[in-house]
């Protein structure tokens, strides 16, 4: 499903103003995300950019945008697993990317505020309302989200709800438009509504 907008499987109430996807999270993408994540092989990450530009319309997704987030780990989670997965992908998006009107990122741009449970331990009810989710943007950066036009950055979108939150936090702390471009989805289960 390249470059699949995803605004059909948000809430009318939505955070995030805009959601692109490069493919759906499935076979081979989902096995690749796992040895990305979990078996510390960080050279997908610039093989997962690389197909996210490649997807239709992807260069006029930076179009506007002013500052560019990963999501964000806790200190415990990123000592856990020794290095920050949507992190390494901003950095290979950004290195790939078109030079002129590059955004800039920054790392620390929202902070988890608790470990919670693992999101991908547990079923789609619970991940909704896990308060592992909760994050604020850094008050380091306040002047920088006042109007601006943020775009997070993440590896998979299941439920969706690490995304709104994000997206809640910044646009509390002033950011006017929120968007998000991950590498895969889950798609929309059939006859059971979207994810």
């Amino acid at each position: 499903m390249s470059g699949s907008r995803c605004e059909d499987c948000w809430p009318s109430d939505s955070a995030l103003d805009a959601t692109w996807a490069a493919v759906d999270y499935a076979y081979p993408w989902s096995g690749l995300m796992a040895r990305y994540k979990f078996r510390n092989e960080v050279a997908w990450a610039s093989w997962f950019a690389h197909a996210m530009w490649q997807a239709p319309g992807a260069s006029q997704r930076w179009a506007g945008v002013d500052w560019v987030v990963p999501m964000p780990m806790t200190p415990n989670r990123l000592s856990e697993r020794g290095y920050h997965p949507a992190w390494l992908m901003t950095q290979a998006l950004l290195a790939q990317g078109p030079r002129p009107n590059k955004p800039a990122a920054l790392a620390d741009g929202l902070v988890r505020l608790s470990d919670g449970e693992h999101q991908h331990d547990l079923p789609r009810a619970k991940r909704m309302v896990n308060p592992g989710l909760a994050c604020v943007a850094h008050p380091r950066h306040a002047t920088r989200w006042l109007e601006a036009h943020v775009m997070l950055i993440d590896d998979v979108c299941t439920t969706g709800a690490s995304l709104q939150a994000a997206a809640r936090a910044l646009k509390q702390a002033g950011a006017a438009q929120v968007s998000a471009w991950v590498l895969a989805r889950t798609p929309p289960r059939r006859g059971l509504g979207p994810l």
